[in-house]
């Protein structure tokens, strides 16, 4: 169960490490936003303009760097 755990910490920590690297990366916004459209495509998870936007906002919100525009 400890390797169960450490995994999903790992990955967790991946996740964020790669999100953080993706919203803190010396791109404007809109690329940045594209970018992360097109990977959750690939993914095949589509969300609307509105949605992304929503999102960027929720997780620049949660890592407390404001607005990312």
């Amino acid at each position: 169960m400890k390797g169960v755990n450490f995994l999903l910490a790992f990955i967790g920590g991946a996740a964020v490490g790669a999100a953080c690297g993706i919203l803190f990366a010396p791109e404007k916004g809109i690329d940045t936003r594209s970018r992360i459209v097109d990977a959750l495509k690939k993914r095949g998870i589509k969300l609307s303009k509105k949605e992304m936007e929503d999102l960027a906002s929720d997780i620049a919100e949660d890592l407390g760097i404001g607005n990312v525009e």
